[in-house]
């Protein structure tokens, strides 16, 4: 019992405590359990951390052949086939991720570009067909069009975040019956925007 009595005195000392000769008392009574719980629950908590961290954002891109050979037809026929693979991919991680891709040409000609030697663009179709899009399929909207030297929308899409859309146009040429024969070559644009705000 001597032991106890010098434990709990003890302990009150280490903590600074100065006990009364009652409060002494009080310690070799029968609770002595009781003292020591009430110092080591106080001073508890659950802490709370703040974790960040960043997604990377980049930019809108396409791709496209650098050349591609349709193919060969009479006058007043039509001479169509694949422009190849056409890729754009949006890395910019936007809500609301949203871009349009026009297409224009200029006219196709052949020899010194007279006349009889140029296919104007206007005779010149873009299908884009069945568009592939990554992550999530038919997000992106596709229109066939007359070319122009202007760029008109073929090809728009909305989502969210980062995509990827693929698609493979038909290019089909409508052969003036006045054409003469030769290689014909004219230039195809595509780009792609993202529309203002």
């Amino acid at each position: 019992m001597i032991k106890a009595v010098f434990s709990i005195l003890a302990v009150g000392a280490a903590a600074g405590i100065a006990l009364s000769p009652a409060a002494a008392s009080a310690a070799t009574s029968a609770h002595p359990a009781v003292l020591a719980q009430s110092r080591t629950m106080s001073g508890g908590g659950d802490p709370d951390t703040t974790v960040t961290f960043t997604v990377t954002v980049s930019g809108l891109t396409m791709t496209a052949p650098t050349s591609v050979d349709l193919g060969s037809g009479a006058p007043g026929t039509t001479i169509s086939g694949p422009l190849g693979a056409v890729v754009v991919t949006d890395d910019r991680a936007l809500l609301g991720a949203t871009w349009i891709a026009d297409a224009s040409a200029t006219d196709w000609t052949t020899g010194t570009g007279t006349g009889p030697e140029t296919i104007p663009a206007t005779d010149v179709g873009y299908d884009p067909g069945t568009i592939t899009t990554t992550p999530t399929a038919g997000l992106a909207t596709g229109t066939a069009i007359t070319l122009s030297g202007t760029a008109t929308p073929v090809v728009s899409l909305a989502t969210n975040g980062n995509s990827v859309a693929t698609w493979d146009p038909t290019i089909s040429v409508a052969v003036p019956v006045t054409a003469v024969g030769g290689i014909y070559t004219g230039t195809l644009t595509q780009s792609v925007t993202a529309p203002a705000p």
